[in-house]
């Protein structure tokens, strides 16, 4: 059920954006759930994510915010727990010849948990509440941050941050979010 929640987030993204221009395209392994700055949360999930992701090439419009590419993007846990595919902008900075840094910011949607559907202060919220992250809200803010090595003009590895979080904006209530660390190959079509 997940993996066709996953599919049609993606496809309900991808589908417009069918006739821009595809920059690269992303592949790689995420270790889910890290501890960052707040470790109550860390490794209450299991698993490893794979992520794939296309991005485009920045269109003119764009042009006055430093020229990011639009993304779209979708991550699944290998154990069946939290996956999410969304959408975003993704800067590119040179540093040299061969390193890019490349933030970016998008939205994602998921299938994790949302709430502790047991009642609070009862033993079976605070067993629950131990097992899985509670993101407070279906809809979640994505931040990133990789940084890019240029095997050649169309290879290149990225080491990749990121971080989920509604940000009390999306949602409100638990926020307890989700950062994750992990490698990706990118092939580039530029």
């Amino acid at each position: 059920m997940r993996l066709v929640f996953v599919a049609l987030a993606v496809a309900a993204v991808v589908a417009p954006a069918a006739t821009a221009q595809v920059d690269s395209a992303r592949l790689g392994v995420m270790k889910h759930n890290i501890c960052v700055s707040d470790c109550k949360n860390a490794d209450k999930e299991s698993g490893v994510n794979i992520s794939g992701e296309l991005r485009f090439a920045s269109p003119d419009f764009l042009s006055w915010a430093w020229s990011p590419h639009p993304y779209v993007m979708a991550s699944v846990n290998t154990d069946g727990n939290t996956s999410y595919a969304g959408l975003g902008l993704e800067w590119d900075f040179e540093l040299g010849d061969l390193w890019h840094v490349e933030p970016g910011f998008g939205y994602v949607l998921h299938d994790g948990v949302v709430n502790n559907p047991f009642p609070s202060g009862t033993q079976a919220a605070v067993d629950y509440s131990a097992d899985h992250v509670l993101l407070g809200s279906r809809d979640l803010f994505r931040t990133s941050l990789a940084l890019t090595y240029d095997f050649s003009e169309s290879l290149a590895l990225q080491a990749i941050y990121e971080h989920l979080s509604h940000g009390q904006i999306l949602g409100e209530g638990r926020n307890q979010g989700m950062d994750e660390i992990g490698l990706r190959l990118v092939w580039n079509f530029r």
